[in-house]
């Protein structure tokens, strides 16, 4: 047998056949290879048509659709096995025995007067045809009526189901067989019904062959939904196809895929999976044993976990979170900005478009103070809330609103006279009242004729030095910003790459490293900031079909009264924020009842302390359920027959016989008590309530990521 599968002419070894002579062979020239050397074999497509082909119905909001089978809302009442099977051959035992009585006569011939009364004379002989055709009907009907008795007695039927044909049905694997032309995915059917005909093959020919990923089908299904909103053309798109196949419209940085992933990604709902419901009673038997997963119509109503280190939060949590909307980001669905201590583990560096490592002189970019901005007024507000948000009243028109207005009055003058907003040492020397670089603005002001600018300017020089002047106080907080290690950062003249969070309307991957260590109150500054101009940012955003999302890991000191009502307003931009927290008590006191009240999905981990799982409950709530009692009482016979009776019926179901008593009441209870969620939530589990962005609600749940 020859390499390519034919037989040699010359024989096989059992029966050699000599070779004639005559000339030497001339070799053959060999088949140009299909690939080139060392290259690995085309992948074949099959694992990505069972993937898009897969069933996902619909659900419950939080449950993990792909492949989901749904549950029935209430728990089906299951008597265990050892009961059951007992039973049941206790059951038939006591069958044949009544038969066997019936049939050797111990217990009489009464059972048989009826066929003797409806048989006529002529039969009565006993070898009679009829007779003998009547009386073994007759023993069938009597053997139905004692296997149906105990049958139902011995719960013959729920074996059957359980460990039947029925059951056998149920656990062997299900052949799915392809879809219909018209109803498979992978034909691109959408595009041949707008006349793409052309397009629809060639991705349908890549997705069989193996060249398409998943993030490749959803980045052409967004590309495609461009083009039904009228944003691209039809042929525009029609020929990048043709063109690229599966690499079409690709993201700019023309990634297809991440460099690794760490969670389960479903694109086509747009889920990561964290983890599985637990089989709890507490849990809604809907629930019970199905996968958790979020999306992006979850995260619009924002995350907020709160859990002791340890616990999870960025490894199960945060990492996950930001790897999904990464692979959004790359299908042109979504922008990401994940923030986050250096080295916190969110992520290799080649995962994002955008890596600004503040505090570390290798940082290829810079992040921009102002956000951006060309308006002095929405820079100051921004850098306000970021410099002394968290000094500021829970109520309208606290220190925040003063610290606005001296911002202002000195970013408008100095604009308006250098073209740019100052730098850190710049702003620390305005604040701090400075003569010199004050001077030097008002002789600006005063040759260009700016009257306006001058009043300003004015009016912040008669605050400096007045008792409540909080000009004082930005100062302090910027000079912990104008530090050795920031020298090369916040820079305004245009020599660096600062990156701006007005990218958002680009599916954009950021990353953004803040110096944790020794510079602690300067990382939470840098966090309100990045939130402050992320919710800004949001609200002016052009395209909103494109969503926005920030993480941010580690958010103590960054919760402010005006940050919660940011929150309260990324759900109508088509954004959301997730926040981790260690403790509540990183949170005013006065503002996380407004935080939890304003972030729709809330989750507690393992290791809560008991005054936090109080505020979790209490924004849970109470629930009314039905609370019976079950009282039993022995019934006592009185008879021989009724003993007996009584005597086969315990050895058959394990119980006495006895008259229960129910009573049922509604009673309300908390979903999950400060106690419970202290004490009784597993290590690496949580407790997880949901709300979508339309309004659809899960209950808390308890979780277990580790799944």
């Amino acid at each position: 047998m020859d390499s390519d599968g034919t037989r040699d002419a010359r024989g096989t070894h059992a029966n050699p056949v000599p070779r004639p002579a005559g000339p030497p062979d001339v070799p053959a020239t060999p088949p140009r290879p299909a690939r080139a050397p060392g290259m690995p074999p085309l992948p074949d497509g099959s694992d990505f048509l069972a993937w898009v082909r897969a069933p996902r119905p619909e659900a419950a909001p939080g449950v993990w659709q792909f492949g989901y089978r749904q549950r029935p809302d209430e728990e089906p009442e299951q008597i265990p096995a050892r009961q059951l099977l007992s039973g049941a051959v206790i059951a038939f035992l006591v069958g044949w025995l009544i038969w066997s009585l019936l049939w050797n006569g111990y217990l009489g011939g009464w059972w048989f007067l009826p066929v003797d009364a409806m048989i006529p004379d002529s039969w009565a002989a006993p070898n009679s045809y009829g007779r003998l055709v009547v009386g073994y009907a007759w023993y069938v009907i009597v053997a139905l009526v004692i296997m149906i008795s105990v049958g139902r007695l011995g719960r013959w039927g729920e074996v059957w189901r359980r460990y039947g044909p029925p059951a056998w049905r149920r656990a062997a694997p299900v052949n799915e067989r392809p879809p219909a032309p018209e109803e498979d995915p992978a034909q691109w059917n959408q595009l041949r019904a707008a006349g793409a005909a052309d397009a629809a093959d060639r991705l349908a020919a890549e997705a069989r062959s193996g060249l398409m990923r998943d993030v490749d089908h959803a980045r052409i299904a967004r590309a495609w939904q461009g083009v039904r909103s009228g944003r691209h053309s039809l042929a525009t798109f029609t020929g990048a196809v043709l063109k690229d196949g599966s690499a079409a419209c690709l993201h700019p940085s023309g990634a297809r895929d991440l460099p690794g992933r760490h969670a389960l990604h479903d694109l086509v709902t747009g889920q990561v999976r964290l983890g599985t419901t637990a089989d709890d009673a507490r849990n809604p038997y809907a629930y019970r044993g199905t996968g958790i997963a979020l999306g992006p119509d979850l995260l619009g109503t924002s995350l907020l976990a709160v859990g002791p280190p340890g616990s999870g939060k960025t490894g199960g949590i945060v990492w996950p979170l930001a790897e999904s909307l990464c692979l959004h980001a790359l299908a042109g669905r979504a922008a990401v900005v994940v923030v986050g201590a250096a080295g916190a583990g969110l992520g290799a560096a080649d995962a994002y478009d955008v890596v600004v490592r503040i505090g570390n002189p290798e940082s290829v970019y810079d992040l921009d103070l102002y956000g951006g901005t060309t308006d002095p007024d929405e820079a100051a507000a921004v850098l306000a809330e970021a410099l002394v948000g968290d000094l500021a009243d829970p109520h309208p028109g606290g220190d925040s609103r003063r610290s606005t207005t001296v911002l202002a009055q000195l970013l408008g003058p100095f604009r308006a006279v250098h073209g740019r907003f100052p730098s850190v040492p710049e702003l620390r020397q305005l604040l701090d009242g400075s003569p010199g670089p004050l001077g030097a603005l008002r002789k600006a002001l005063e040759d260009s004729g700016k009257e306006s600018l001058l009043r300003e300017l004015d009016a912040r020089e008669r605050q400096l030095g007045h008792p409540g002047d909080v000009g004082s106080v930005l100062a302090d907080r910027v000079a912990l910003l104008d530090r050795p290690a920031f020298a090369g950062f916040f820079d305004t003249s245009g020599q660096s790459r600062p990156f701006s969070l007005r990218a958002l309307d680009h599916p954009v991957r950021v990353r953004i490293d803040l110096p944790a260590r020794g510079h602690a109150d300067a990382s939470r500054i840098l966090a309100r900031l990045v939130l402050a101009q992320f919710t800004a940012s949001v609200a002016v955003r052009e395209d909103r079909s494109l969503f926005a999302c920030l993480v941010l890991d580690d958010a103590t000191g960054v919760v402010t009264p005006e940050a919660v009502r940011g929150i309260q307003r990324l759900r109508s931009g088509n954004a959301g924020a997730v926040l981790t927290l260690r403790t509540l008590d990183d949170a005013p006191r006065t503002l996380r009842t407004p935080l939890l009240g304003a972030i729709g999905c809330r989750m507690a981990l393992s290791g809560l302390t008991p005054w936090d799982g109080q505020d979790f409950a209490e924004v849970w709530g109470k629930e009314w359920i039905e609370a019976r009692d079950v009282t039993d009482r022995q019934i006592i016979a009185e008879t021989p027959a009724g003993k007996a009776l009584h005597m086969v019926r315990r050895v058959i179901t394990g119980h006495a016989p006895t008259a229960r008593a129910v009573t049922v009441r509604q009673v309300e209870r908390e979903r999950w008590s400060a106690s419970e969620l202290a004490h009784g939530v597993p290590p690496g589990h949580a407790v997880l309530s949901l709300t979508s962005v339309r309004g659809e609600h899960a209950p808390p749940l308890l979780v277990d990521l580790r799944g």
